[in-house]
């Protein structure tokens, strides 16, 4: 029986030549075993953090192994029983202790728990994440105090205090980075245990710079402590301005709207976030308590998101900042691209004093955020998925009272959660946020509220540039030791 023919796509020929790739290989000494070096993973020896380690362990002396310098240690697993907020303890993931503002998610019932006090941390304390994206290092705050913080991040607690600035510069350098990276283990999620930082080789600096390394960590820490309360004061200002609220209905059981306040209030779509009796008593207090409204659009800002463009990943190419980089202190920027225009005539940069607002998410995440840049991010490239609000000259509302007034956590954030519309993975249009309506106070509570929203974004960022500055100058003197440099370090024999 003949065949009709069919539409196909062409079939690939088969390739004749052979590798379609090349095997990354290396030879290594049997001396790593008598060393008692077990480690079967391959990529684990062909990585860049593996040579980095080499070369520090070859010098002769002026090291010591991680555990000479401090106790690292792992919570144990716990059986997380979850409450409600009224009774739990707030907790946070190991993701969540990098935001600028942690936003507990969960909580959870300790009071059968006997070692609940070790997942507790004071400011000043070390933490290295140990599962998935592993290595990576941060200060806690007092953004953190009372919270439970996940097992998933490794504690490091510095036998000397002297030595706690250049420890932290040390896991914060590149260097040590890679060697942890190099030194982690697992298949698909990867994972680093205490043993293995406790192995890493530390070069020992002199006295002069370990007080140097400190001064500037203590220096850091107190700038992200000072920002944070700087942030709490305007937030609570705000607040008293107002007055306090506590809404009893969310909606959780179902609600109902007459349908005139959805087909004649302007807006027509049908999400109902957007009239959730929770957000209609905010506004409903705010009308009652505040000076009246004044709608983004008409207070003299410009609004809008950045159109599509191509991605073009470049290792000479550009920092490219994600939605969720904007919300972390210090961010790990590992994203580079080549420069395009990136949608907008800024060519995807933004400036120092702009508001930026993460636009596309789940509600329960980061979308509706706001942020105040600072000089951290300015001239910075930042993703089509973040609005940029910008005020022109003349404008009716301050930028630090607007972050404050459309952030708070009862009488702010709530409304801009309402915005979004989508299932999978909604939005915020442009136009809409733009004719969201901003509480009005007198205008000296306004200046003082903006004074100090605007001052905490700058020290926050501030704190950044000295991070990064720290790490920068870590890695420096890695180099300088590697190269046999040991101007600035103390010759003691090393552990081998």
């Amino acid at each position: 029986m003949a065949q009709r023919a069919r539409l196909s796509a062409p079939r690939p020929e088969p390739r004749q030549e052979w590798p379609w790739h090349q095997a990354k290989w290396t030879s290594l000494h049997s001396h790593l075993l008598w060393g008692g070096d077990r480690r079967m993973e391959a990529e684990n020896y062909l990585s860049s953090g593996y040579g980095l380690r080499l070369a520090i362990q070859d010098r002769d002396m002026g090291w010591l192994d991680f555990g000479s310098f401090a106790s690292v240690t792992m919570p144990n697993r716990h059986k997380g029983i979850h409450v409600g907020s009224t009774y739990g303890t707030p907790f946070l993931a190991a993701t969540q202790v990098f935001d600028i503002r942690p936003i507990a998610r969960k909580w959870l019932a300790i009071e059968k728990w006997n070692d609940a006090a070790e997942l507790f941390t004071k400011p000043g304390d070390i933490l290295v994440t140990r599962s998935g994206n592993v290595g990576r290092a941060t200060m806690a705050t007092v953004a953190l105090n009372g919270m439970l913080i996940s097992d998933d991040l490794l504690r490091v607690a510095p036998n000397e205090g002297a030595q706690w600035g250049w420890l932290y510069a040390y896991l914060r350098s590149q260097q040590a980075r890679a060697m942890m990276t190099g030194a982690q283990y697992g298949h698909v999620i990867k994972h680093l245990e205490p043993a293995h930082l406790n192995e890493l080789p530390v070069p020992v600096v002199n006295d002069e710079r370990a007080r140097e390394f400190h001064a500037q960590t203590a220096e850091i820490l107190d700038l992200r402590n000072r920002a944070h309360q700087l942030s709490l004061e305007a937030e609570n200002r705000f607040e008293q301005a107002l007055g306090s609220l506590k809404v009893q209905e969310w909606g959780e059981a179902g609600y109902s709207i007459r349908a005139s306040d959805t087909i004649f209030s302007g807006r027509r779509r049908f999400e109902g976030g957007f009239h959730n009796p929770g957000t209609t008593t905010i506004r409903g207090h705010l009308a009652s308590n505040g000076q009246g409204f004044t709608k983004l659009r008409d207070a003299g800002y410009d609004v809008w998101v950045p159109s599509r463009y191509k991605r073009i990943p470049a290792k000479d190419g550009v920092d490219y900042y994600d939605s969720a980089d904007l919300l972390e202190v210090c961010p790990d920027v590992t994203k580079r691209f080549a420069d395009c225009d990136f949608g907008d005539e800024y060519f995807g940069r933004v400036k120092s004093g702009w508001l930026l607002v993460p636009c596309s998410g789940q509600v329960y995440g980061i979308i509706g955020s706001l942020v105040l840049a600072g000089p951290s991010l300015d001239g910075q490239v930042v993703s089509n998925h973040v609005m940029r609000l910008t005020a022109r000259a003349g404008a009716k509302i301050r930028t630090g009272y607007l972050l404050v007034a459309l952030s708070h956590p009862q009488l702010g954030r709530p409304l801009v959660k309402a915005l979004p519309f989508g299932s999978s993975v909604p939005e915020i249009d442009p136009s809409e946020f733009g004719s969201i309506e901003v509480v009005r106070l007198i205008e000296k509570e306004e200046d003082v509220i903006a004074d100090l929203a605007e001052e905490a974004a700058t020290i926050r960022s501030q704190a950044d540039v000295k991070e990064r500055a720290l790490a920068t100058a870590a890695g420096e003197l890695i180099d300088r030791f590697m190269a046999g440099d040991m101007m600035d370090f103390v010759t003691k024999t090393g552990s081998s």
